[in-house]
């Protein structure tokens, strides 16, 4: 059994960093608590594709925060897979190969959002939603890269982008031409 419920693995330890950052200077009092909440099953995710949904109860308090995970680039996914040829089991000596090799598989948050009142990006909720993520990638490494989308964008068009803008930027549009009709 591990000495740390979290992060025993080093694709668990990635998605570690994302609650417990390196750069972090002083303690942070929401983690112990963060942690009891997700060791005590107070956590109750959903995952669909790079997109996750919890429902966090605790006490009286129910909350739901959404985490939504940056894809990897097409380049990453290339060179990820001529690597890993056979991702269907994940170890920390592959973890090692890809690091070594100058790919970080560690993950970006691209959105988060929670229900609370607590008005912190880092509130309890998104913390203990964290560490379960950790915890599940600690059990099963392969769940690092699905939340990722590796294996949907590993059985694409590899001239195909991994993801379409989520959002059209404001200067790429033509105040002339926008509303005239087409």
């Amino acid at each position: 059994m591990p000495d740390n419920d979290f992060g025993y693995t080093a694709w668990g330890k990635d998605w570690l960093r994302l609650a417990e950052p390196l750069k972090q200077t002083r303690p942070d009092p929401l983690l112990p608590r963060a942690r009891s909440i997700a060791r005590n099953d107070g956590v109750q995710a959903t995952i669909d594709g790079r997109n996750i949904r919890a429902a966090i109860h605790r006490g009286g308090q129910a909350s739901v925060t959404h985490i939504e995970v940056a894809p990897l680039t097409r380049s990453a996914v290339t060179a990820i897979a001529e690597l890993i040829p056979d991702a269907t089991v994940l170890t920390d000596d592959m973890h090692r190969t890809l690091v070594g090799a100058g790919l970080t598989p560690t993950p970006v948050l691209a959105a988060t959002d929670c229900s609370c009142s607590a008005r912190n990006p880092r509130c309890v909720h998104l913390l203990s939603v964290l560490y379960d993520l950790t915890r599940r990638v600690d059990e099963n490494p392969r769940v690092a890269l699905e939340l990722q989308g590796f294996f949907e964008a590993a059985h694409q068009d590899p001239a195909a982008l991994v993801e379409s803008p989520r959002w059209t930027p404001i200067n790429t549009l033509d105040p002339a031409a926008y509303f005239e009709p087409a």
